[in-house]
C-alpha cells in the first residue's frame, strides 16, 4: 500500500479532551476519530490493528473447540425481564420501542439471546457440550465515556458460551478458555495478571479477571510479584501464599471469565434430556474479552515519547519503506522494487509523499510499523540502505543487493 492512497492522517497534537496515553496516540497516528462521546470510527490503520486482534482471538478460540457465530444486536427486552437482568441493567442498557410497539434494546451482552438460541436447537444430552463464541459491537450508555476506546458506548467484543451436562463439564471448558486467554493475551505482546473477582451483574458461582497494568487503569489490585498471586481488595497487605508484600497495580479489565451455573438456563428454561430420561437445565459458562480495549491496552505498554511501538503480530504493516526523495530516480526505483518484492509474502507500506524527510520519521515512529526501510541518496551512492528497528531504535546499514534478503531474514524471525 502507498502512504498516498491509504487515509493516514496524523496529527501533530492530541485533541485537550484526550485523557490516557493510549487515546493521545490513537488519535495522533489516525487509528481513529470520535463521532460524538464515546462513539469513535475506525480509520484504515485502526481498522487493521482490529482485524490482527481478532484474528489471534479468532485463532485461539477455534482451537480452544469454540464455533463461531454471529447474534442480532437488536434484542426483544422480554428476554432480559426473564433472566432478571431487566432492572439491573437500569440506564445502561439503550431501550426502545419500534413501530409495531415492540420494547427492544442495542445488546449490552448477549446471554439472554444465546439460551434462547441454544435451548430451541439442543434436546439431548447426547448434544453437549457446546462452545460458541462472536466477534460483536456491544452498546452501553455509559454514563461518562473516558479514555477513547477503553470505556465507549459502541465497543467491539468477543463473548463465548459454553453448556455442559454437569459442573465436570463447567470445570474443563473454563479452564480450556482460561488458557485460551492467556494465548490471547502473550500472542497481543501483553503483560498481565489473572484473579478471582466478584460476579457481578452476570451472577454465577465464580468468576476471573484478566487485567492489564496501565498508567490509566480505572481499577486497582494487589500484587505478589513473587508467586503472582494478585487479589482485587485493597485491604490485603501480606501475599496468603507467600507471605510476601504485596504490591499495588494499576490496571485495565481487559477480560472476565464466568462459571454462570443455571442462573440463565432456568429463568429461561433452557433445559436438556439427561440419560436417565430426566429434564434438567443446561450449566453454563461465558467468557468476555474486550477486542477493541485491548488496542488501547497495547498501547499503554507498547509506546515511547515518539509515539506506538506495535508487537509485530498486531502492526498495522510488517514493514514500512521511507524513501527520502521519491523525485531522485536510484531512490524510487530501489524503493519500489524493495516494495513490489516484499509485498509477494509481508504487508509493506511505502511512504510515496512529496514531503520533507523529518516529517516522514516522525510519522513512521507515530503510526509504529515495527521495522523501518530509510532509501537515501547518500546511502546509494555508498551501495547502503538502512534498517531501524522501532522498539529499540537501532540502525543497521546494510549493502543495498543483499537488503531484501535480510530484511526478510528479520521479518521471518520475528514471526516465529
Amino acid at each position: 500500500m502507498f502512504w498516498s492512497e491509504s487515509f493516514i492522517y496524523t496529527l501533530k497534537e492530541a485533541p485537550e479532551a484526550a485523557e490516557s496515553i493510549s487515546h493521545k496516540l490513537m488519535l495522533r497516528a489516525g487509528l481513529i476519530r470520535m463521532l460524538v462521546s464515546g462513539v469513535y470510527s475506525y480509520l484504515p490503520l485502526g481498522f487493521k490493528v482490529l482485524k490482527n486482534i481478532e484474528k489471534i482471538v479468532r485463532e485461539e478460540m477455534d482451537s480452544a473447540g469454540a464455533c463461531e457465530v454471529l447474534l442480532p444486536g437488536l434484542q426483544p427486552q422480554e428476554l432480559w425481564v426473564k433472566s432478571g437482568r431487566d432492572e439491573a441493567m437500569g440506564e445502561t442498557m439503550i431501550r426502545f420501542t419500534d413501530r409495531k410497539g415492540r420494547k427492544l434494546c442495542l445488546g449490552p451482552t448477549h446471554e439472554e439471546v444465546i439460551t434462547e438460541l441454544v435451548k430451541n436447537q439442543v434436546r439431548s444430552y447426547k448434544q453437549l457440550p457446546v462452545i460458541l463464541y462472536q466477534i460483536q459491537a456491544k452498546y452501553r450508555d455509559e454514563l461518562r465515556p473516558r479514555f477513547g476506546l477503553m470505556r465507549a458506548c459502541e465497543f467491539i467484543m468477543k463473548d463465548a458460551y459454553s453448556f455442559d451436562i454437569d459442573d465436570a463439564g463447567l470445570d474443563k471448558n473454563y479452564k480450556k478458555m482460561f488458557i485460551a486467554y492467556e494465548k490471547i493475551l502473550k500472542r497481543c505482546g501483553l503483560s498481565f495478571i489473572s484473579t478471582q473477582a466478584d460476579c457481578g451483574v452476570m451472577g454465577g458461582s465464580e468468576s476471573a479477571e484478566f487485567m492489564v497494568e496501565a498508567e490509566s487503569g480505572e481499577d486497582k489490585v494487589m500484587y505478589c510479584p513473587d508467586c503472582n498471586f494478585a487479589q482485587v481488595s485493597a485491604e490485603l497487605k501480606k501475599c496468603p501464599n507467600c507471605k510476601k508484600s504485596l504490591t499495588e497495580k494499576t490496571v485495565i479489565e481487559i477480560g472476565h471469565i464466568f462459571k454462570l451455573g443455571t442462573k440463565y438456563s432456568k429463568s429461561l428454561e433452557a433445559n436438556f434430556t439427561d440419560a436417565d430420561g430426566t429434564l434438567k437445565p443446561m450449566i453454563m459458562g461465558c467468557y468476555g474479552i474486550g477486542v477493541s480495549r485491548l488496542i488501547a491496552a497495547i498501547i499503554e505498554q507498547n509506546y515511547d515519547k515518539d509515539g506506538i511501538i506495535w508487537p509485530r503480530e498486531i502492526s498495522p504493516y510488517d514493514v514500512l519503506i521511507i524513501p527520502l526523495n521519491m523525485a531522485h530516480r536510484q531512490t524510487k526505483e530501489v524503493s519500489s522494487e524493495l516494495y513490489k518484492n516484499l509485498s509477494a509474502k509481508f504487508n509493506v507500506l511505502l511512504d510515496d509523499r512529496d514531503e520533507r524527510a523529518g516529517i516522514k520519521f516522525k510519522d513512521a515512529d507515530l503510526i509504529g510499523v515495527p521495522l523501518k526501510v530509510v532509501i537515501g541518496e547518500k546511502n546509494l551512492e555508498n551501495g547502503k540502505i538502512e534498517i531501524v528497528k522501532r522498539r529499540d531504535n537501532s540502525i543497521m546499514a546494510v549493502d543495498k543487493d543483499k537488503a531484501l534478503s535480510q530484511i526478510k531474514e528479520i521479518l521471518s524471525a520475528s514471526s516465529g
